[in-house]
Formats: structure tokens, C-alpha cells, sequence
């Protein structure tokens, strides 16, 4: 079979190669490429392929549906919005993704980006290099802050078990309720989360529900002294009222990793002047840890596939 490779895994190029060595000593033949957003590119790539891995780059249907020859597309990420999953189910191509490497990676930035704005990190991290005190800029502790998690996946459940671990109390909402929660873990409607959380972490995934779920209308709901942290996809947050809630002071602070488009961010971005803001470019789900367990999966997932017992499929 012809196996493309659309754009880096994210691990040693020796790494990879022990990856594929099996698939081709048994005569399967892969092709890698950068990554691209050039649609004409993309379907010269991936044209004559069998079988299509990608990561988190967007894959849209003008591109699937030139690749006449597509049995199966590898997905070395655990979201799939940004692959065109109607045009695969029209044509019964098999999707597999690799939900659950980024966990821990996910859970622990989480928990960084609230200490980073409760402790006032950047902040006094430039006072220091201006030769400043930490005057006006002492911050607060994490251990007794009520933390808010929206999805509980196990993303969510992971992130809940440091949160808990810090000696915070945990409410959580997720679209239905689990019976298999931990006794910390307190299930509570979204506003109710909202009304009465330090933190707010999101780890929802993007579908109809959740797109805007955090506007204008829930940030008000939040309190004064809260911090929000998306971790989840960017849509789910209004990028324009969080950043208006930040300036005038509705919220707190806020930690983002993902935005409405992939970074780099355009210059037109409102978080990119909003106040006591931490942006990091959609790194949650990248550690060197979570590279190489993401790779095997996704070798996995194609060994599975090629002998008809499809694992992680969406």
C-alpha cells in the first residue's frame, strides 16, 4: 500500500523509522511531507495514496475527495474538526484517531497555566528583569480554590486528579453524568461551575453544543477574582468577549492555548491585547512523552486497520 505521511509526528526521524520498518518489510511503500495549507499541494501529496496520517493540520474535502484511491485516514490527534469527516463517511473510508496520548500533557499545562496567573508569573517575571520588586504583584495560592472542569473526559478526569491533588475542591459538568467519578469530583450544571469557581479549565470537545459556550453571558457569570484556561479548541470560547472581560476587569485572568485558527496568530487576534492573559500557540497537547506515545498509536492504528480489526475509530 501507499502510505502518506502529511506532516511531522513530532518525533526523531530514528524513532519513526523503527515505526514504519515493520509495514515496510512487508512491501508497504510511505511518502512524508512538510506541512502545508496549499490545497493544490495537498492533493498532489495525497492523490494516489491508500492511506492518509495527518496530525492536527486541516484536511478539507476538496482534498479527500481528489483521493480516489483513500481507504483509511490516520488521525495522530484525539479532536477530528479539522478533517472533513462528512466526505470520508460519504465514501465508507475508515478513520481511526489517537485519543488519550496528550492526557498528562494536556492536565499538567492546566495546572501550570493556574499557578502561572495566580502567582502573577509573567508579570513578575519582567519586574524581575527590570530590576522590580514583587511590590503590588504577590499573588495567591492554588490549594483551597474551587476548580471548575468542563468535559469529563479523561483529559478532564486527569486534569480534576492533580487539581485535587494541589488540595482544591473540584466541580465539574460534562454533557452527561458519571456514575464512576471519583468522590472529589462534585457534578454541577455549567452555571452553577461558572458562579462559584477560582478556576475554570475547559477540556470540552468542539461540536454544535459547546461552539460559543463561553461568551459574553458566562463570562459575567464567573466571579471577579476567576481565571479561565481553554485547553479545549477555540471556537468554544468567544475570543472578542473574553478578551473584552479581561480589560474591564469581569474576569481575573485567563490562559489559552487554542484560538478560532491555528497560530501563528493573525495581528487581528484580541487576546493578543487583552490584559493578564497567558497564550501559549497550541502546546498543551505536545511533550516529548506524548510525541512518541502518539506515534504509536497511530502505528498501531494502521497495523489494527490492515487486519481488519479497526481500533480508535471515529
Amino acid at each position: 500500500m501507499n502510505i502518506v505521511i502529511m506532516e511531522s509526528l513530532g518525533v526523531p526521524a530514528n524513532e519513526l523509522d523503527a515505526l514504519k520498518a515493520p509495514f515496510e518489510a512487508q512491501g508497504h511503500v510511505f511518502r512524508e511531507y512538510p506541512r502545508t495549507a496549499d490545497v493544490s499541494t495537498l492533493i498532489d501529496e495525497a492523490k494516489d495514496t491508500d492511506v492518509m496520517i495527518l496530525a492536527n493540520m486541516p484536511m478539507p474535502a476538496q482534498v479527500l475527495d481528489a483521493c480516489m484511491k483513500l481507504k483509511f485516514v490516520d488521525i495522530a490527534f484525539t479532536g477530528v474538526d479539522h478533517v472533513a469527516m462528512n466526505s470520508l463517511k460519504a465514501r465508507g473510508i475508515a478513520a481511526s484517531n489517537a485519543s488519550g496520548y496528550s492526557n498528562e500533557a494536556v492536565a499538567e499545562l492546566s495546572v501550570a497555566l493556574a499557578l502561572g496567573l495566580l502567582r502573577n508569573i509573567p508579570k513578575v517575571e519582567a519586574r524581575c528583569r527590570k530590576g522590580g520588586t514583587k511590590d503590588g504583584l504577590v499573588g495567591c495560592e492554588l490549594r483551597g480554590k474551587t476548580v471548575g472542569i468542563v468535559g469529563l473526559g479523561k483529559i478532564g478526569r486527569r486534569a480534576a486528579e492533580l487539581y485535587h491533588a494541589f488540595g482544591c475542591e473540584i466541580v465539574a459538568t460534562s454533557r452527561s453524568t458519571h456514575s464512576d467519578c471519583p468522590e472529589y469530583v462534585k457534578e454541577v450544571s455549567l452555571e452553577e461551575l461558572l458562579r462559584h469557581s477560582d478556576v475554570v479549565s475547559l477540556h470540552c470537545p468542539l461540536n454544535d453544543s459547546t461552539r460559543g459556550l463561553i461568551g459574553k453571558e458566562a463570562l459575567a457569570l464567573m466571579k471577579p477574582t476567576a481565571v479561565l484556561l481553554n485547553l479545549a479548541r477555540g471556537p468554544v470560547v468567544n475570543s472578542a468577549d473574553l478578551a473584552e472581560a479581561l480589560n474591564s476587569g469581569v474576569i481575573a485572568g485567563a490562559g489559552v492555548d487554542v484560538f478560532d485558527v491555528e497560530p501563528p496568530l493573525p495581528n487581528t487576534e484580541p487576546l493578543l491585547r487583552a490584559k493578564n492573559c497567558i497564550l501559549t500557540p497550541h502546546v498543551a497537547f505536545a511533550t516529548k512523552e506524548s510525541m512518541s506515545l502518539r506515534a504509536g498509536i497511530v502505528f498501531e492504528n494502521l497495523r489494527a486497520w490492515m487486519d481488519g480489526a479497526q481500533i480508535n475509530i471515529v
